[in-house]
């Protein structure tokens, strides 16, 4: 069933905002045969001169208009006393950047063009209904008893509002800090299911540090730590400048992969960029280690393979994670590799042909894996 205003005395009034003389006509082709009353305006300007002498109960405004857009208007409209509580819905063409501006702007709600109908009118009558309970608030405050019960009402709604947005913005800091960049925006736009499981072939860099474990013993906490997060913070820049998904830190390994959750055409490409930007990064990060008398360097080992890939955990402490035998190529891969080499499996030599020279190192042994595994070392990148 659609959503229609509640019986009352007066219809509800809508003022449309659009620059487009079509959308205008379609707004009002749909909210004025179930009882709203339509008001119409071409521009900002328009919509604020009109409500300098008329009272409406919602305002649809269009984002992008000519002149004065759709956020300077809603900023206008919280800034006059008049209007500063009159419910606005933003009229967005495109995805989340559009939303958020929205909501900086004092939009009370958004809906995406082209506007579902049950929809719009479903946030219509709701604003609406806040409209008309602050109206009556304010033009009725003698009938005391049904003040309260109407501001009571009023302040539960908008407790229920803020408490959906505080719990919208720590789920955003959760997912930040435990899932990569692009895996929380996917998440946010699309749901939980982004994350379900799945296979995807997979590029899987793994690194730590040569020397680490003597370090560690044989330094004081602080030192280690110290160390650790000048480490992690230049690894950490370069993971997100790659566009890689970061599945862990581990002490001083790290492992990243590439080609998942948003699919890379180019993931072998982008894992052999990031590994060596990750070695001359380190060899900075070691001049200074050395002068303080740490004997560091990293070690690098790159796979590619089909890996199952999802969410990992328990209620409360969810991570993003890739389980198969590509992730364990890469760190036994990674364990093979002396200082300052990058070992790569033969199937990213073929993906990154051209991109750089490699020297066949030999068919190692590595522990879980039964047959012999054809290694190569990255000697030369082209260009």
């Amino acid at each position: 069933m659609s959503a229609a205003p509640a019986q009352q005395e007066e219809p509800v009034v809508v003022l449309a905002v659009d620059d487009q003389l079509p959308n205008l006509r379609l707004l009002d082709a749909v909210l004025t045969p179930r009882g709203y009353e339509v008001l119409c305006a071409p521009s900002g300007r328009d919509c604020l001169a009109l409500l300098a002498h008329r009272e409406v109960d919602v305002v649809l405004l269009d984002v992008l208009m000519p002149g004065m857009d759709g956020y300077e208007t809603c900023r206008r409209l919280r800034a006059d006393e008049r209007t500063a509580f009159l419910p606005v819905v933003m009229l967005t063409a495109s995805g989340q950047q559009q939303r958020v501006e929205a909501l900086r702007a004092g939009a009370d709600d958004f809906v995406t063009k082209p506007f579902d109908t049950h929809e719009l009118l479903a946030r219509i009558a709701s604003l609406a209904r806040v409209r008309r309970y602050h109206v009556t608030v304010a033009r009725q405050a003698e009938e005391l008893a049904r003040q309260a019960e109407e501001l009571a009402c009023w302040n539960r709604e908008l407790e229920g509002r803020v408490r959906t947005q505080v719990a919208e913005l720590q789920r955003l800091h959760r997912l930040r800090r435990f899932l990569a960049p692009q895996v929380a925006e996917l998440v946010l736009e699309a749901g939980d299911e982004v994350l379900a499981s799945h296979r995807r072939e997979i590029v899987v860099v793994f690194c730590d540090l040569r020397g680490f474990t003597p370090f560690a013993e044989a330094n004081e906490p602080e030192e280690v730590m110290a160390v650790l997060a000048s480490y992690h913070r230049a690894l950490g820049e370069l993971v997100h400048a790659h566009g890689g998904t970061l599945e862990r830190f581990t002490g001083d390994g790290i492992m990243v992969f590439f080609g998942d959750p948003v699919e890379q055409d180019d993931a072998a490409a982008r894992a052999l960029a990031m590994a060596l930007a990750m070695r001359e990064r380190v060899r900075v990060l070691a001049a200074e280690w050395a002068r303080r008398g740490h004997d560091l360097a990293l070690g690098v080992g790159i796979a590619q393979g089909y890996a199952t890939l999802g969410q990992v955990g328990f209620e409360g402490r969810q991570d993003y994670a890739a389980i198969g035998s590509v992730t364990n190529l890469a760190a036994r891969l990674c364990g093979e590799a002396a200082a300052w080499q990058v070992l790569v499996s033969q199937r990213v030599t073929a993906d990154v042909d051209g991109l750089a020279r490699f020297d066949q190192v030999d068919d190692v042994v590595l522990k879980g894996f039964r047959q012999p595994v054809r290694v190569f070392e990255v000697v030369e990148v082209s260009g």
